[in-house]
């Protein structure tokens, strides 16, 4: 089947760090803390590293639908990639956090569907960076002028009536990235509603990397979906629209392109009373 490259060495990255066309950005985020991600950065980060927020700037206000983590909307974005200068199609954007490429494949799947391709994950995360002991600081770089003209791929993206309009064919599995009880409807944490979309399946996201934050080998990713990897159309979701990127990160790394991204995820679905009745 062969493999894509999606991620990065932090040897590999120590190496580049000089280049004019990279560009680093930090993508450290906790859910339960909205504001420790941005303080984690001022205090230390990747030398020349750049921060873009979950909430703030990888995602749009929440709404009534949508989820909670709407996708931003699209000239807020790209006009925060030129500031750090990205220039599209041109520029090598590395994405990093420390929670298992939790947010930082977020930012991966959102500059591949504005049709950027030169981004890539740091492997091993923060964590990775600092045990090496490679270059780190507390400075925020400039802004620099890039330029940024989006190409949407935007059969990447379905909503809710998408979703509901192939709950049952047989061309389609949908994959649910939560956790095990939380797609059995044993714990909810987060939403109103406990549950899962009828007919999916579950594949839990952290099983696409390592304890230590390294995406999991070909072979071992191949075996993980080996069950789903003959249907035309996958789509995968998880609460709302952000660790469900680990596993397209990991499908795009074993070649499979039939994948498509529920935003709204769970908490885009359970916010309309018809799907409970």
């Amino acid at each position: 089947m062969g493999s894509t490259q999606v991620t990065v060495s932090a040897q590999w990255l120590k190496d580049n760090l000089g280049r004019s066309d990279l560009k680093i950005i930090d993508c450290r985020f906790r859910l339960a803390d909205s504001q420790w991600g941005y303080q984690e950065y001022q205090k230390s980060h990747i030398e020349n590293a750049y921060y873009l927020d979950l909430n703030q700037d990888l995602s749009d206000v929440v709404q009534s639908h949508g989820g909670r983590h709407p996708l931003p909307k699209i000239d807020a974005f790209t006009s925060k990639l030129e500031e750090f200068g990205i220039i599209k199609g041109e520029t090598t954007v590395i994405a990093y956090d420390d929670l298992r490429l939790a947010f930082s494949a977020r930012l991966w799947w959102l500059l591949r569907y504005l049709g950027h391709d030169r981004i890539f994950i740091l492997d091993g995360g923060w964590q990775e960076w600092q045990k090496l002991g490679y270059p780190v600081s507390n400075k925020i770089p400039d802004r620099v002028r890039g330029s940024f003209l989006p190409e949407i791929r935007s059969d990447w993206l379905v909503d809710k009536d998408y979703v509901e309009s192939r709950l049952n064919f047989d061309s389609t599995i949908i994959i649910d990235a939560r956790s095990g009880d939380r797609y059995r409807g044993e714990h909810e944490p987060i939403d109103p509603m406990a549950g899962s979309i009828p007919g999916a399946k579950n594949i839990f996201w952290q099983e696409m990397t390592t304890d230590d934050s390294f995406l999991k080998s070909e072979e071992e990713l191949t075996s993980l979906w080996s069950s789903y990897l003959e249907y035309p159309e996958i789509i995968l979701y998880c609460g709302s629209g952000v660790t469900a990127c680990v596993n397209l990160l990991a499908l795009f790394k074993i070649n499979i392109s039939q994948s498509k991204l529920y935003a709204g995820g769970w908490s885009d679905w359970c916010s309309y009373p018809e799907h409970f009745r």
